[in-house]
């Protein structure tokens, strides 16, 4: 087949997945299912080599992510439980203060709390921003909520354990080690500068609370005299009423949580994180210690990711047991596993499109358009991620088709792979707007109307897209 056909068939494909999860609201695994069966067979594959090679894509980077996605999850819906998050907010502002608030909290979401599902950990993290809100200032609503949203979003495609990084490592092959550095050496900078870039506009009049918050007279944190707390996803309830058996046993199980929950304020919330950092500071130097070219067993051992995240997840298991109890750590584990399925699927059906994609020969095409000039190959896998976002709302699914797009050209052009999955990351950043969840979440929990949430969420992140292409670009001259 001719090189245009296979190029028209590839734009086909993908343009079908957009048209079905955008305007037929199909579910986006049988969408990319379906986009990866029409490239395998209008390009010649066959039907049997089409079958192999979606089977095959989702195998491999389950095979390479499945675990350590899982792993993560379920640590973060313990800490969740634990109330580790609350506490740590708490922490922040008594050492860095209301004005640094907004850096604080956002790098310390974009770097630290990747584990934590994200849906879950805005949930957790909204309601306290806005309560800190006032104290940073006038604009403070627009500061903590562009906050919440670039560290959210930053954090989850470019740093382990997000799951947008742990899915965009094992498809392109970087080792998890690696990724963590090359991602803290970007997402620091790139956090900062944009927080910094819209808390100057907002500062300089570009934001209106008339307009731009929504103003009610109750207050949106989880008051025990209002409301209920349900401890599934980190969603609130009406209190139950007072009558009956069945609200006796209920607020018998609110005591014995509420007693639980002081149980986890008097543990040091380090000894809460500890686990987890663990397992980060294990990975981190199993890749130092490659680059030095030093091998030892042990090391070795303890410091493949796998390893180090399950080191990290019976830790962190133990320390749930010890602070809320038993029961309570049960409830977190069954809730982590449900978060962690779909999140595990979706991410196997992108590595499907993307082997699809590389089987039809598409790479070759590619690489006969570039040269050894590293900035022309990762501008377009931004720009595919950005489009792709912009489209299909979905974070993952932008990043993952945008590097396997590249990923088998990356050899020829002598590009590291860690490169293409930053910059994908970064595309996929782009205009985070009404077919984004966290769009709508942050408009609520936040007190923002619609158009204020525009201003935080989507310029936000957008700018940090930006910043963050900006940033990989001058790497690829030493990489």
């Amino acid at each position: 087949m001719s090189d245009v056909a296979i190029l028209i068939n590839t734009t086909v494909a993908v343009a079908a997945v957009v048209l079905m999860i955008v305007r037929f609201k199909f579910n986006p695994v049988v969408s990319l299912v379906v986009g990866s069966a029409y490239l395998g067979l209008t390009t010649g594959l066959g039907t049997a080599e089409t079958v192999d090679v979606i089977s095959t894509g989702f195998g491999d980077i389950m095979a390479e992510v499945g675990l350590l996605i899982a792993f993560g999850v379920l640590m973060g819906a313990m800490l969740k439980e634990m109330g580790a998050i609350q506490r740590l907010v708490g922490t922040l502002l008594r050492v860095f203060g209301p004005k640094r608030m907004p850096y604080a909290l956002s790098l310390t979401i974009a770097t630290l709390l990747q584990s934590i599902f994200l849906d879950v950990l805005l949930v957790i993290s909204a309601p306290l921003a806005r309560n800190l809100a006032p104290k940073v200032g006038r604009v403070g609503t627009a500061r903590m909520a562009t906050a919440l949203a670039i560290g959210l979003e930053c954090g989850i495609v470019l740093m382990v354990p997000g799951v947008g990084a742990l899915a965009l490592a094992g498809l392109l092959g970087v080792p998890l080690g690696k990724m963590l550095i090359f991602g803290l050496i970007l997402v620091i900078p790139t956090v900062a500068i944009s927080v910094a870039i819209m808390s100057f506009l907002f500062t300089r009049g570009w934001w209106n609370p008339e307009k731009d918050e929504e103003h009610f007279h109750q207050t949106v944190v989880d008051d025990e005299e209002d409301q209920w707390t349900d401890g599934s996803s980190g969603g609130t309830t009406p209190r139950p009423d007072a009558g009956g058996g069945v609200a006796q046993a209920q607020r018998a199980a609110t005591v014995t949580e509420v007693t639980a929950g002081r149980a986890a304020h008097d543990r040091p919330l380090i000894l809460l994180l500890a686990p987890l950092l663990v397992s980060l500071l294990l990975i981190a130097t199993g890749a130092i210690l490659d680059i030095a070219e030093i091998t030892n067993p042990v090391v070795a051992f303890v410091s493949e990711p796998l390893i180090a995240l399950l080191i990290g997840l019976i830790g962190t298991s133990f320390v749930g047991r010890l602070t809320v109890g038993q029961h309570r750590i049960q409830k977190a584990i069954a809730s982590g596993f449900s978060e962690s399925g779909q999140i595990l699927i979706l991410t196997g059906v992108g590595g499907s499109l993307a082997a699809t994609i590389a089987a039809v020969g598409l790479g070759d095409i590619l690489g006969k358009y570039f040269t050894a000039n590293h900035a022309a190959p990762l501008l377009m896998v931004w720009v595919i991620a950005a489009v792709l976002h912009v489209a299909v709302g979905s974070v993952t699914i932008s990043a993952i088709t945008a590097a396997g797009v590249l990923a088998p050209i990356a050899p020829t052009l002598g590009l590291d792979p860690v490169l293409i999955a930053l910059a994908a990351g970064a595309g996929s950043l782009f205009a985070v707007h009404v077919t984004s969840n966290t769009f709508w979440l942050l408009q609520s929990l936040m007190g923002q109307t619609t158009r204020g949430t525009l201003k935080t969420c989507s310029v936000g992140v957008s700018v940090a897209s930006v910043v963050a292409i900006l940033l990989v670009l001058p790497m690829s001259l030493v990489l």
